[in-house]
C-alpha cells in the first residue's frame, strides 16, 4: 500500500508538472489563442524550450524530499535541505542534469542555508514570501506522516517544519497543512472526491481554528471552507498565479469540477500562469484518488527519467 500511494501521488505531481511546463507563464487567453489552442496532451517547447515530458523544479524538489525520506525512514529537515542544495548547485534530481525554473524564495532560502547552515532561519518569513514553492513539493512529507500514522499534531508540525525550510510564513505552512488533510481524507475516506476533500477541509479548518493565532492567516483560505459553493465559482474568478493561496484554490477547483484524472489535469494547466505548479498540486491529489492506472499511458510514456522516478517511489 505504501508504494502504491507513493507512485500514484508522486507520479501525479510529476505528470501535472510536465503537462503544464510548456504553457507556464502564459495567460489562459494566450493559451486559447495558440495555433494548437488548449493543451490536450503532453507538449514540448514553452518558455524554457524543453523536450516533451520535461518536469521542472516542482518535481525536482519533490523527488529530493522523497529520496531523503526513503533513505532515512523519516523527514529529516537538514537532509532534505541538503538534497535541495544538491539540486540547486549540482543538478541532482533534474531531467537533464541542470536545474531550471527556480523560484526566488526557494533560491534565497537555499543560498542562505548554504552560507549559514541553519535550517531554522533560511526560510522566508515575509508576506511576500508566500509563493507556492513549499506547497508544490510537500506531497512526500504528507505521505510520510500519513504512512507513519503520526498523531495529527505531530503530522502538522512536521509538514510545517519542512515547508519552513524555504517558506516559513504561517500562510504557506497552512496551505501545506490543508494539503496534508486532503491527502489524509483521500486515503482514509470513502465517497466521491469532493466529499473526501470536503472532509479534509473540515478537519483542517477545525484543527487550525483551535489556536486563535492561526485565524488571521486561515482567513485567506475561506473560499475553500465549503467546496460545494466553491465548485460553482466560474473560472474567471479562479486565479492561477504563483501565490500559494491562488495555487491551492486553482488546484482544488480543478479537482472538484472534473471526474477523472485526465480532465482534472487539463483543466488545471489550461488555467495558465503558473500552470506547471497548479498541475503538480492538483495532480498529486488526483493521482492518489484515481490511482496510477488512471494516468494516461501516452502521458506516462514521454515523462523524462520515468523509470528512475518510479523506482524511487517503489524503494523503501
Amino acid at each position: 500500500m505504501k508504494n502504491n500511494n507513493r507512485i500514484s501521488g508522486i507520479m501525479g505531481v510529476v505528470v501535472g508538472d510536465a503537462l503544464g511546463c510548456p504553457v507556464q507563464f502564459m495567460h489562459r487567453e494566450e493559451i486559447l489563442g495558440r495555433p494548437e489552442g488548449k493543451v490536450t496532451g503532453m507538449e514540448s517547447g514553452g518558455a524554457y524550450r524543453m523536450p516533451v515530458g520535461t518536469w521542472t523544479d516542482d518535481s525536482s524538489m519533490t523527488l529530493a524530499a522523497l529520496d531523503s525520506i526513503r533513505r532515512l525512514g523519516k523527514a529529516e529537515p537538514e537532509d532534505i535541505m541538503d538534497g535541495f542544495l544538491r539540486w540547486y548547485r549540482k543538478g541532482d534530481y533534474t531531467p537533464f542534469g541542470k536545474p531550471f525554473d527556480m523560484g526566488n524564495t526557494c533560491s534565497l532560502a537555499i543560498e542562505k542555508y548554504e552560507r549559514e547552515n541553519d535550517i531554522t532561519t533560511c526560510g522566508g518569513t515575509r508576506g511576500r514570501s508566500n509563493g507556492n514553492g513549499s506547497l508544490m513539493r510537500i506531497m512526500p512529507v504528507c505521505l510520510y506522516v500519513y504512512e507513519e500514522r503520526l498523531p495529527v499534531e505531530d503530522a502538522v508540525r512536521t509538514v510545517h517544519e519542512i515547508s519552513g525550510l524555504t517558506h516559513n510564513h504561517l500562510r504557506s505552512k497552512i496551505a501545506c497543512g490543508l494539503y496534508y488533510f486532503c491527502v489524509k481524507a483521500i486515503l482514509d475516506g470513502s465517497g466521491s472526491l469532493r466529499e473526501r476533500l470536503q472532509h479534509g477541509m473540515d478537519e483542517g479548518f477545525s484543527f487550525y481554528e483551535k489556536d486563535v493565532s492561526n485565524r488571521v492567516e486561515l482567513s485567506y483560505y475561506e473560499r475553500l471552507r465549503d467546496l460545494s459553493e466553491f465548485s460553482v465559482v466560474p473560472d474567471t474568478e479562479i486565479r492561477s498565479t504563483g501565490y500559494v493561496v491562488d495555487t491551492i484554490e486553482a488546484a482544488l477547483w480543478s479537482l472538484i469540477v472534473t471526474d477523472n484524472f485526465r480532465d482534472c489535469l487539463l483543466t488545471a494547466v489550461n488555467l495558465g500562469d503558473d500552470a506547471d505548479t497548479v498541475g503538480a498540486v492538483a495532480g498529486g491529489l488526483a493521482g492518489l484518488y484515481y490511482g496510477y492506472e488512471s494516468i494516461p499511458a501516452e502521458w506516462l510514456a514521454v515523462i523524462q527519467r520515468r523509470e528512475w522516478i518510479e523506482d524511487l517511489c517503489r524503494t523503501s
